[in-house]
């Protein structure tokens, strides 16, 4: 079987999908990138039947002759997919017009455009914050009018939290309008601010069935964590995601998929659990998780998640041991200017939790900050008990300060 995957970039997480792909029987690989054979580890750009190299794996002409030309050397793709947020639609167009199994254009485009999925979610019933999308200054206006401070704008074809800026007053307002000024041929998205905890549900689905889920709890909301360069976050994933207080959004994000048009694959949708109770969809992407889910996951599970991804995606099955434990990952993130200098706390949460730690990237000193959310390292624990679990997380990001200088 000849399977085609295509990332921008030859990442840790790509070589690892990579990777898992190579390790399935009777599979020929092709991998369409923009960055050439050679930036790809050896033991796995040795054992590539192909490699294609284009400027833009986002632009569906670029992709499409990429696959055109692979199959063209290596015959018929029977796949062709990635886990990168801005290729998906460009994918599904590629993949309806070479005739591939996959993902539809049309649900591709009601996962992408994040305006669109909520007009789609809310004809359907499914909770979603009010919205409206800016194509001017006065639409702008009105919208605050009408849903009152802070907002929340966003590009409409963002990804996760990136992008994302909250609008708590006029000035705030008038500020973003004289940077972004929205248009009809540069709109943004604005939102209503949700209040609550922020969660996400992870989704696998074989030909629009839901088979499998996971859960987590984000704290604090990744939106603060933009907001304050300094705090250090978690992401829980609690044992017990078949509890009874998980029924709504199970039943709301099955609701959601199937109103967007889900096929086969994992998806990744963002909720909140509002202060009285009720859940609110944030947004849905049609791809694995980023910020260490996928590991957290395997962890929980003991099982390799991007392997059962992969042949999830290729033969259209999933099997993965029952969940055995609860997971957290703390994120740790400077705190001043410059490089990273030192790392204060970290032997009392080795003599305290190292016993659970099962992952780890420690800032090392002279380190320059990501200047992402996820910041200049990370620790991730696991044990039978989500208490433990929590109170380590908890622990960690009180304890452990990555000095700048």
């Amino acid at each position: 079987m000849f399977v085609i995957f295509v990332a921008p970039f030859f990442s840790p997480a790509a070589s690892q999908m990579i990777e898992a792909i190579l390790g399935l029987p009777d599979v020929q690989l092709g991998v369409v990138a923009q960055q050439p054979r050679e930036q790809l580890p050896p033991s796995l750009a040795s054992r590539l039947a192909a490699h294609w190299q284009i400027d833009d794996v986002t632009k569906s002409e670029q992709l499409e002759w990429a696959v055109r030309s692979l199959q063209f050397a290596h015959g018929p793709a029977a796949r062709c997919f990635g886990a990168y947020e801005q290729a998906q639609l460009p994918l599904a167009l590629v993949r309806e017009r070479l005739a591939i199994p996959g993902l539809p254009s049309a649900a591709a485009l009601n996962f992408r455009d994040k305006a669109r999925m909520k007009n789609v979610l809310r004809a359907a019933g499914v909770p979603v914050a009010r919205h409206q999308l800016l194509t001017s200054v006065a639409d702008a206006r009105r919208f605050v009018a009408q849903v009152g401070f802070p907002i929340v704008v966003k590009p409409p074809a963002g990804a996760g939290a990136r992008a994302t800026e909250r609008v708590r007053d006029v000035a705030a307002l008038e500020a973003m309008l004289a940077r972004y000024a929205p248009s009809p041929a540069d709109p943004m998205l604005a939102e209503e601010f949700l209040r609550g905890t922020e969660h996400s549900l992870e989704t696998v689905s074989i030909n629009g069935r839901p088979v499998w889920h996971s859960l987590t709890r984000y704290a604090p909301t990744p939106l603060e964590v933009l907001e304050n360069p300094w705090i250090q976050w978690t992401v829980l994933l609690p044992r017990e995601i078949d509890d009874a207080r998980y029924d709504d959004i199970r039943t709301i994000g099955d609701r959601a998929l199937r109103a967007l048009g889900m096929t086969t694959g994992v998806s990744h949708c963002e909720w909140f659990r509002r202060p009285d109770g009720s859940v609110a969809i944030s947004e849905i992407a049609a791809r694995p998780p980023g910020a260490n889910m996928t590991t957290m996951i395997s962890r929980a599970h003991d099982v390799d998640f991007v392997q059962a991804w992969v042949r999830l995606m290729i033969d259209g099955t999933f099997t993965v041991p029952e969940r055995r434990f609860a997971v957290g990952t703390a994120y740790l993130r400077g705190q001043g200017q410059g490089r990273v200098v030192g790392l204060d706390g970290l032997d009392a949460i080795q003599r305290d939790f190292g016993a659970i730690i099962c992952d780890s990237r420690l800032p090392q000193p002279g380190q320059v900050p990501t200047g992402s959310y996820e910041g200049e390292g990370f620790i991730i624990v696991r044990h039978p008990e989500t208490a433990v679990v929590q109170n380590a997380l908890e622990r960690i990001v009180s304890t452990v300060r990555v000095r700048l200088g």
